[in-house]
């Protein structure tokens, strides 16, 4: 479920699209009849008079950062749900990705980190069969509506309560690939205001080493490449977040480095920026507040211990207060050139943490 498809199936579980949308190949015949019928109730809605404030609720972002657990969707989905809430007018935070995925299961076995892909989860019964076993568990509301007028248990209806036999792309309910949401959200010294991490396919789920500082993907990649780093260190590559990019650029080049070189599973990964859908590892992206904001992530330097913990939700930088203290004196920011819209964009938009939303 890379970022694409993730944001789909959130779509689809809000009710904004219809049943098995999400995950039909682009080149099916199916997907010209889904067209159809798309054209059909959107003319519906019109005049029914559903809106998408109807849709875009609180009952509907939970059942979206549900499904988005069940299937081990995109870290990118948390920013778009946290904007998407925004334009909505409907409150939502990190908190409430941390308390959805601490009782919704991962139920699929999708890549990048499990073996199988959309199309394998649409021939299983898709986003639907997904969902009314969340909804048989009381995981996600089935009241909320949806585009066609009918509330969500209403289209689940025919959907049997349990994945079909002989297939193991939707697990069982009481055997899932993982009891709980990979999609933790961290704080420590290095991210009050939180960091998100895909724990999908780790191996090691806490990492203590000495950092590796890079103030852009680009200062970053010859490092790599070049194989000075080591198991054990925890790469920090910086100025990448929503001021700093400008535009919090995904690190995919860094993490596929990491995976094709061996270093996977023993080195660790920070970042202001984020990660694409296609990233699994020891990563940690979204980091709060960023570099250009002044974030504990600019004070950073070649040695400093840092630890990952996703079992703890932690991420923390082993220096003192008054040593952070005295570096932060003595920070200047790195400011990247930008002109244009990029400029003003930096100048307006707010941290990850809140979806790096323009203010």
């Amino acid at each position: 479920m890379y970022t694409a498809n993730t944001m789909s199936a959130a779509i689809e579980a809000m009710g904004m699209s219809l049943p098995h949308s999400s995950t039909m190949a682009a080149e099916d015949d199916e997907k010209k009849q889904d067209a159809r019928r798309s054209a059909q109730a959107l003319a519906a809605a019109i005049r029914k008079e559903i809106l998408p404030s109807h849709l875009l609720t609180r009952k509907g972002f939970e059942n979206a950062i549900s499904v988005v657990m069940a299937v081990g969707g995109s870290t990118n989905a948390v920013l778009h749900l946290l904007a998407i809430a925004h334009a909505a007018q409907v409150p939502l935070s990190l908190d409430d990705f941390s308390a959805i995925g601490a009782r919704v299961p991962v139920v699929c076995d999708l890549k990048p980190s499990g073996r199988y892909v959309a199309t394998d989860l649409h021939r299983a019964g898709g986003i639907p069969q997904v969902m009314k076993m969340l909804l048989v568990n009381d995981l996600i509301h089935g009241d909320a509506l949806t585009v066609t007028g009918e509330t969500i248990a209403e289209v689940l209806t025919k959907v049997p309560d349990t994945p079909p036999a002989k297939q193991d792309i939707i697990r069982p309910f009481h055997a899932p690939v993982y009891a709980n949401g990979h999609l933790s959200v961290m704080r420590g010294n290095l991210a009050p205001e939180g960091a998100v991490a895909k724990t999908s396919g780790v191996k090691h789920t806490q990492i203590t080493g000495s950092a590796r500082v890079f103030n852009s993907e680009e200062e970053c990649m010859p490092a790599i490449l070049s194989g000075s780093i080591n198991p054990g260190d925890v790469i920090v590559i910086r100025y990448e977040g929503p001021k700093g990019g400008p535009g919090m650029r995904e690190m995919l080049a860094p993490t596929s480095a990491l995976i094709g070189s061996g270093l996977g599973d023993s080195v660790g990964l920070i970042t202001d920026g984020r990660f694409s859908g296609g990233t699994y590892g020891m990563v940690v992206g979204h980091i709060s507040p960023e570099a250009a904001a002044g974030g504990t992530i600019a004070l950073v330097q070649d040695g400093d211990l840092i630890t990952i913990d996703a079992q703890k939700w932690l991420l923390h930088l082993h220096v003192s207060d008054d040593e952070l203290s005295k570096r932060r004196a003595n920070w200047k920011p790195i400011v990247k050139p930008a002109t244009g819209v990029l400029a003003k964009y930096a100048k307006c938009v707010s941290a990850s943490s809140r979806g790096a939303i323009t203010i």
